[in-house]
């Protein structure tokens, strides 16, 4: 089932769901935790917000950080128009633009930073995606992903975090990822062990967890 079957109330729901955990860690941990970005994006840098959705973390970013210019990229049209609005009435419209396209397809580069907020796991294709950032990140860049919190076993995810999470992955992520190509389907639990294979498998010799909280996980991609 295609994330733009659902119902609009699972679009903004989702974006109210995960805009306090981005509020509360990305600008004071998450970017801070990443190396040499934070200066980066203070002196101007082009950032590519891949899977935005209706733009919560494309926003935050920029009004954070008015040097740099942020291009938000998700293929649900729906999604794109609101993440439009909302940037006009945050007042970011000027150093934010968002556009319709896949996340193997999404235009622009090279980009200083790639940012990924909990949709790698729902793609059909993570790995041709990885490429895709590959291709479009400055050899300097930084590709950052920030994923569920999972553990690698089974055994270690069955507490109520991790319930939630397979809950969502067998109603949402897992459905999103099968109605595409490839459809290799991760899933919301699919941990670090895995997530590292897909990013190395896309052509990156540097990973690492660089932060974490009781909901997410955030790792740092270099080339």
């Amino acid at each position: 089932m295609g994330w733009g079957e659902h119902d609009a109330d699972v679009f903004h729901g989702c974006e109210k769901f995960f805009r306090p955990g981005y509020a509360a860690n990305l600008v004071s941990s998450w970017i801070p935790a990443l190396a040499g970005v934070e200066e980066k994006l203070k002196q101007g840098a082009r950032v590519a917000d891949v899977g935005c959705g209706e733009g919560a973390s494309t926003i935050l970013m920029a009004k954070t950080f008015p040097k740099s210019r942020f291009f938000g990229f998700d293929y649900h049209p729906a999604s794109i128009e609101a993440a439009r609005e909302s940037a006009e009435v945050a007042g970011v419209s000027q150093n934010t633009s968002f556009e319709v396209a896949k996340a193997k397809e999404y235009s622009g580069g090279p980009y200083d930073f790639v940012a990924v907020f909990d949709c790698l796991h729902d793609m059909g294709d993570p790995v041709g995606a990885a490429r895709h950032v590959r291709e479009t990140l400055a050899e300097d860049g930084t590709w950052m992903i920030v994923e569920p919190f999972a553990n690698d076993r089974l055994k270690d995810n069955l507490n109520p975090v991790g319930r939630v999470y397979y809950s969502f992955s067998t109603l949402l992520c897992t459905p999103c990822s099968r109605s595409q190509e490839v459809a290799l389907c991760l899933g919301a639990q699919a941990g670090e062990a895995r997530v590292r294979e897909v990013v190395n498998a896309g052509g990156f010799s540097r990973f690492r967890r660089a932060a974490e909280t009781p909901f997410n996980l955030i790792y740092e991609a270099r080339l």
